[in-house]
């Protein structure tokens, strides 16, 4: 009896030993639901890179806007007049050059008194430049295609370069899902991943979303982390501040 344990115990020694597969675990991704906040994609505070009055104001809350659509117009009669005075000089520079053209063919005047008439006019040219965008900054326009949220001055108002802002506007399309997720399902979140939206209300549906963020760090106090997702949203038709669920899927 002895002899035959030996025997097993040395054939169990001679076996090779077989390393235990390493467990994969696979992604976590969250089978219900989590609640989620639509916002703008970006808010943006309009004012006046110079002071002055305000002299019309084209939109109001509630109104869409485009990029480069005018929104309101300074007081610029000293502004516009320096363009038209700068404008007269290279006119009148620019015939100067042509008359003194034919004299220096004619050798009647130097090469120097004609340089001096071509840089004077150029110098009048980038000096027209100036003014151009001096009179330009009187024209406050819009950065984003989206809508007026606040309009803050009226016409007739100072604008102080520094401190005021005359609209506050907001680009909604595309819109921000924003959640958080606790932090056991980090990982486990990539950006492209797709996101199916859930809203209630006029814009009742379901609509497809793509996560585009998640956040590096994991808030310790709460045991959280951020994701955002993207929709869009031709046409404004689903207003922001409002909530939703979304269900993320491989």
């Amino acid at each position: 009896m002895k002899m035959k344990f030996a025997f097993f115990a040395l054939l169990a020694l001679a076996q090779p030993a077989l390393a235990a597969p390493p467990l994969e675990i696979p992604p976590v991704v969250p089978a219900r639901s989590a609640e989620c906040l639509l916002e703008p994609h970006k808010v943006v505070s309009v004012g006046s890179p110079v002071d002055g009055v305000l002299q019309s104001v084209s939109v109001d809350r509630g109104d869409t806007v485009s990029v480069g659509q005018v929104l309101a117009q300074l007081q610029a009669g000293v502004e516009a007049a320096s363009v038209s005075l700068s404008q007269a000089r290279i006119d009148f520079g620019r015939r100067k050059m042509e008359r003194n053209e034919s004299l220096f063919q004619k050798q009647l005047i130097s090469a120097q008194d004609k340089d001096e008439i071509e840089t004077e006019t150029r110098i009048r040219e980038e000096e027209l430049k100036r003014d151009q965008e001096n009179l330009k900054q009187r024209t406050i326009v819009s950065p984003i295609n989206g809508v007026v949220v606040e309009r803050k001055l009226v016409a007739g108002d100072l604008i102080r370069s520094d401190k005021s802002v005359v609209f506050k506007l907001a680009q909604l399309d595309p819109l921000n899902v924003e959640l958080v997720m606790p932090a056991e399902q980090y990982g486990s979140v990539r950006v492209g991943m797709a996101g199916k939206v859930s809203l209630s209300g006029h814009a009742a549906g379901t609509y497809n979303a793509s996560v585009v963020v998640v956040d590096r760090l994991i808030d310790a106090a709460s045991g959280t982390f951020g994701v955002r997702l993207q929709l869009a949203n031709p046409g404004n038709r689903i207003p922001a501040g409002i909530r939703c669920s979304v269900r993320l899927v491989r």
